[in-house]
């Protein structure tokens, strides 16, 4: 009884960095995924283990819970963690159709073909709608990967890339020019929206290591010198 008091006293993270790998948390580490869902937030570690104990125990997989793992995973977008989910989810598992799917749309984001992904997951809103968020969260990554390479888009381009457009782009422009740095420019035929600087598409923000040397490593060269 006093064991259980104490396990009462310890949040999901304490569990998981006490012992990921025991399986009597496996219950509360899925009803940690269906929080993150709710709570719209992310715990990469936490979602790992899980899927850790249910390659241990297979006959407790609960399929739901690992697709909203790799739903998350992709809303975590550009870092890897869809692939490290995927690792660890039996090959069997990932030719379910609705597995399947979700490693298309990986597939589409990572190359960025973002008008292919907004078809496919059309399609599938179904599976992608359970976990809000979800479409904020892309659209917030196929930014950043235009403004890894360009300093200006035409309005065109940023609509197809968050699929939105009108009005509703109108609002997501004016949101984002309060919040991230994004300017609409408008010229005689068309408008060209301007991105969030960073060391990509201006260089020049790019602090070169190579050629800032610490102090204290000149002064060591001093003695060899003389």
């Amino acid at each position: 009884m006093a064991n259980d008091q104490a396990a009462e006293n310890y949040t999901v993270e304490d569990l998981v960095a006490l012992n990921p790998y025991n399986p009597d948390i496996l219950n509360d580490l899925e009803k940690f995924v269906n929080e993150q869902v709710s709570n719209q937030t992310y715990n990469l570690d936490a979602n790992l283990s899980l899927l850790r104990l249910y390659q241990f125990e297979p006959e407790r997989m609960n399929i739901q819970i690992v697709a909203r793992i790799l739903i998350k995973a992709l809303m975590a977008m550009p870092a890897p963690d869809f692939s490290l989910c995927l690792f660890l989810i039996p090959e069997h598992v990932q030719m379910e159709e609705q597995f399947k799917t979700l490693i298309v749309l990986s597939h589409y984001l990572e190359t960025a073909r973002f008008r292919q992904f907004w078809d496919e997951a059309a399609k599938n809103r179904h599976i992608l709608e359970v976990v809000p968020g979800f479409e904020q969260a892309i659209q917030a990554y196929a930014v950043h990967v235009l403004s890894l390479t360009y300093q200006k888009v035409p309005r065109p381009v940023l609509a197809e890339a968050i699929n939105i457009e009108g009005l509703s782009l109108d609002k997501f422009l004016e949101y984002h020019a309060a919040n991230s740095g994004s300017v609409i420019e408008k010229g005689a035929q068309s408008q060209l929206i301007v991105l969030p600087r960073n060391e990509f598409n201006h260089p020049e923000l790019k602090k070169n290591t190579a050629d800032s040397v610490p102090f204290e490593h000149v002064t060591r060269i001093f003695p060899v010198l003389s």
